[in-house]
């Protein structure tokens, strides 16, 4: 069995998918090490009026929104190329070889 053609619109939303979860979990990441960080340095003394902890607080919460969007838009960009890619190359070598049970 050989797989000799991929949906590329298909490839495109389910990578889009893929590395939108990507962007949500890397954003939780920045959010809660930019809160950690900013609270730290307001508990330490270098933070003059605050302005550390809103920073890291509106980039934390920043990150939630804008990762996940940034990777999506990125992840179909990428599959999209890829599947048009992969159609291409495909008819030239004659695809990918599978044994599927």
């Amino acid at each position: 069995m050989r797989l000799k053609r991929v949906g590329v619109m298909t490839m495109a939303l389910t990578s889009g998918a893929i590395y939108a979860v990507f962007g949500l979990i890397f954003g939780f990441l920045f959010t809660i090490f930019g809160l950690l960080f900013s609270g730290l340095a307001s508990m330490a003394g270098n933070d003059s009026g605050g302005a550390g902890a809103m920073f890291g607080a509106f980039f934390g919460v920043g990150a939630v929104v804008i990762l996940p969007i940034f990777y999506g838009v990125l992840g179909f960009l990428g599959g999209a190329l890829m599947g048009a890619l992969y159609n291409l190359i495909a008819k030239l070598t004659g695809g990918i070889e599978m044994t599927l049970e």
